[in-house]
């Protein structure tokens, strides 16, 4: 009777254990580890009442952890640690970053319309509409304006001596330029000084201690003429009032020629005859033509295609020997003085060529001033001949028409 009563018992529990069974979620088999060991199966030996009481508790289900927040995907590093780790079952999906619109991007109010339908003039250069005037689009080009093969006819109005110890010089200039290619050109020009004097020192000099200055040391400039060249080793552009462009460019310049010269004889003094006072003007003498050099560099500001200003310091470098005076040398005046001391003609002198006498012969009409009282401070000037290389710094303002 008891094995009958065991198998029924045995008959009746099957059914509780498999709805126990149901109702736990199913366990996947853990894998098999080096310390992991299998559970033991029941032997059939054991009686059933056994296997009923020693059974393993109900399996607990285990608790999803909780997700992790989603981060942004890094670049890949392969190595020795990564091969050891098992590879996610879904890879994250990286997500590419918004575009940002650059810096210097145009940025239109909501309904504003573009100002052009030009689609040249809407592009963008560096992020800026060139139709935009707020925005300046800075860009490197070539000149806008070539100078290879054009004429340039330049007048300088105002040339001023800025070196003056011993003389003052002021004039006007003309220049012709041809340019044979864009940074080399030929040049002829000259400059005419309408006022030349000895300085206000020297003046001083002359009329307080009676001494002035070597002749060759005050030797002035009347009037030069050169030919040279003229070179542009630096040129660009710049803008001005915002939406004009000029180009600018650095000449200098160099050439040879020659200059007539003068030197102060009498400064300008005050006559008296039969009671009447004339005012004598300054007496300068003729010295003759000297070797010219012009070295000099400034600036030219051209505006447009035919237009240009000048801005130039030269330097006019001439030979000062002063041994002639209205081409009377020493050996002329010495009987020029013998014949005026005799109160004799000049007509019947042995005179060289070149001597004007006439610069020293008579009686001005206008001043009662005797032109034979200048021959003795011709012979000072020429007494002791003197050289000297004068340097005529001058500052030229000026424009240009190139054609």
């Amino acid at each position: 009777m008891r094995p009958f009563r065991s198998i029924a018992l045995l008959v009746a529990a099957v059914p509780a254990l498999a709805f126990a069974q149901g109702a736990s979620p199913a366990q996947p088999p853990a894998a098999p580890g080096p310390d992991a060991t299998a559970p033991a199966s029941p032997s059939p030996a054991e009686p059933p009442e056994r296997q009923r009481t020693e059974r393993d508790a109900p399996a607990v289900p285990q608790s999803i952890p909780e997700a992790a927040p989603a981060m942004p995907s890094a670049p890949a590093v392969t190595g020795e640690d990564d091969a050891d780790s098992a590879p996610s079952s879904e890879p994250p999906t990286a997500q590419a970053p918004a575009a940002t619109p650059t810096t210097d991007a145009p940025v239109l109010d909501t309904g504003e319309a573009p100002r052009t339908t030009d689609a040249q003039q809407q592009r963008l250069v560096n992020g800026a509409p060139l139709y935009n005037p707020n925005v300046n689009v800075h860009i490197v080009q070539k000149k806008r304006f070539a100078d290879e093969g054009k004429h340039e006819l330049v007048l300088y109005p105002g040339v001023v001596q800025v070196n003056g110890k011993f003389t003052n010089h002021v004039g006007t200039g003309l220049n012709y330029v041809y340019h044979l290619q864009e940074n080399f050109a030929l040049q002829v020009g000259g400059q005419y000084n309408w006022y030349s004097d000895e300085s206000d020192f020297n003046l001083e000099l002359i009329d307080k201690v009676r001494e002035q200055a070597q002749a060759a040391s005050s030797l002035l400039l009347q009037w030069g003429a050169y030919a040279g060249v003229e070179v542009t080793p630096l040129y660009g552009k710049f803008a001005f009032f915002n939406n004009s462009l000029a180009q600018f460019s650095v000449v200098l310049s160099g050439g040879a020629g020659i200059g007539k010269t003068r030197h102060l004889i009498r400064p300008e003094v005050a006559n008296e005859v039969e009671g009447q006072t004339f005012q004598v003007p300054a007496r300068f003498g003729d010295t003759g033509n000297k070797f010219l050099g012009e070295v000099g560099g400034g600036f030219r500001v051209q505006f447009g295609e035919h237009y240009a200003l000048r801005l130039e310091v030269r330097d006019l470098i001439y030979t000062a020997r002063v041994d002639k005076v209205d081409g009377c040398n020493l050996a002329d005046f010495e009987a020029l003085e013998a014949a005026r001391a005799a109160n004799q003609p000049f007509d019947g002198l042995s005179l060289s060529g070149s001597c004007k006498v006439a610069k020293f012969d008579g009686v001005d009409p206008k001043t009662k001033k005797n032109y034979r009282e200048d021959i003795i401070l011709g012979r000072d000037l020429v007494a002791e001949p003197s050289s000297d290389v004068l340097n005529n710094v001058s500052f030229y303002a000026g424009f240009s028409v190139l054609f």
